[in-house]
């Protein structure tokens, strides 16, 4: 059948005029439903029909995101998670053990006995004749620096700390009028709140006569929280003053001594040592008696001087630590004091001390157990006597042990002294924490 082309013609044009109204009805007429999708979102105008103020471009509007919720729910997630680490390493902060600083200002030998002997601290530079020492060290809670030296002066310490241990020595008029200097020092700092608490380590006066500090302490009014106190003071009650050991000579150099397996087990030649000055009318005028009659002056090292010599040279030092590292015994007669640096130099060494347990006079004492309390608290495994005329029995003994026996009493004494000077360390730090910081 043949189609007439004019009826084709005209259907295409009515065609397309309805195709064209019905695009008109929709454009202009018809409620728009766009899908999520392609929806665009429009920027409002402004009056003039720019845009809004605050709108950062021309733009109409901000595409949308897809994923806008999944992101919003998972950036809320991970602001909770990081909230919760936050939290978690606040707990962790808050449950570590706190930590506090103490300074120590040495301005007396006994400073470096405390120091390397029984805290083991290091010291830079290590020569013994710098003007200026310093170190530090951890023990417990406490991070200690330490300071020493004759350019250690008032006012010229970096002070960044609130608490202060202050080392004095008030053996004699000279020393103490040094020491209330430095403890005025200390009272200014107090008074201005630069520094809170106070600890003295004092190397006290052999007669044990030590008024003079008494009006520092805190009890009497004054700004010292603790005392520790050398020799055996009837002041000391272990609330706020506390016994100190007189350790070694370090003010002649004494060194610290590392125990070696020779040292343990070697053989040493000599029953007994005493290297000393003897004074007049003393024990020890007996002790070389007895040493003469009997014939012992062979078997021990006996050098004696009729003058005490603060200083030692290098040759005098290195035959005294011989002496001590080649005999079995070290004979340790009252001087002014019963204490005396020889006990603890003949510890160093293994050398076992015999100590003359007679209490000096004037007013030193504080119980049945002085002298040497703190040492005797310690079980200290010396030989005490109250009359060199015992010696004799004691050096027969000697000559009837064996080796082995020997060798093991010096292990015995060698851990007894390594473990009195820990427990020493111990008690100082815990006595400083506990009074110090105990409402830190």
């Amino acid at each position: 059948m043949k189609f007439p082309k004019r009826k084709l013609f005209i259907l295409i044009i009515f065609a397309y005029v309805a195709f064209s109204l019905y695009a008109a009805y929709n454009v202009f007429f018809s409620t728009k439903i766009i899908s999520r999708v392609h929806r665009i979102e429009k920027k409002e105008a402004g009056p003039s029909g720019g845009v809004r103020d605050g709108a950062a471009a021309p733009f109409i509007g901000d595409e949308w995101n897809p994923w806008e919720d999944e992101q919003v729910e998972y950036n809320s997630a991970l602001n909770k998670k990081r909230e919760a680490f936050k939290q978690h390493m606040a707990r962790i902060d808050n449950n570590k053990p706190k930590r506090y600083k103490v300074q120590i200002w040495g301005k007396a030998a006994v400073g470096l006995y405390l120091w390397e002997h029984i805290l083991e601290g290091p010291l830079n530079p290590t020569d013994k004749i710098a003007q200026w020492r310093e170190g530090e060290l951890q023990s417990n809670k406490i991070d200690f620096s330490f300071y020493t030296g004759p350019a250690v002066v008032q006012g010229h310490v970096p002070l960044d700390m609130n608490s202060l241990v202050l080392v004095l020595n008030g053996r004699e008029q000279q020393k103490v009028a040094y020491s209330k200097r430095w403890l005025e020092h200390v009272r200014a700092l107090v008074l201005s709140h630069t520094v809170s608490h106070v600890a003295v380590v004092l190397l006290g006066d052999e007669h044990c006569n030590n008024d003079w500090i008494g009006p520092y302490l805190k009890r009497h009014g004054g700004f010292v929280d603790l005392l520790f106190l050398v020799y055996d003071s009837p002041w000391v009650n272990d609330r706020d003053v506390f016994q100190w050991p007189l350790g070694v000579a370090t003010y002649r150099q004494f060194p610290m001594v590392k125990p070696n397996a020779e040292m343990i087990t070697s053989n040493r030649p000599y029953l007994c040592n005493f290297l000393g000055t003897v004074y007049k009318n003393s024990s020890r005028e007996t002790l070389m008696r007895v040493l003469k009659q009997s014939d012992l002056e062979k078997e021990c090292i006996t050098t004696a001087r009729e003058k005490w010599l603060p200083q030692e040279t290098a040759d005098s030092l290195k035959h005294y630590q011989t002496a001590l590292a080649q005999s079995e015994l070290t004979l340790c007669p009252v001087g002014v004091n019963t204490e005396c640096y020889r006990i603890y130099e003949a510890c160093s060494y293994g050398s076992v001390p015999v100590v003359e347990d007679v209490l000096t006079p004037r007013t030193c004492g504080a119980g049945p157990s002085s002298p040497l309390r703190l040492l005797k608290a310690a079980g200290a495994p010396f030989i005490f006597i109250t009359d060199w005329q015992e010696l004799p029995a004691i050096l027969e003994k000697e000559r009837g042990m064996s080796q082995e026996q020997k060798v093991d009493r010096r292990r015995r004494l060698l851990e007894w002294y390594a473990t009195f000077r820990q427990q020493m360390k111990e008690r100082f730090t815990e006595v400083i924490e506990e009074n110090f910081f105990k409402s830190g």
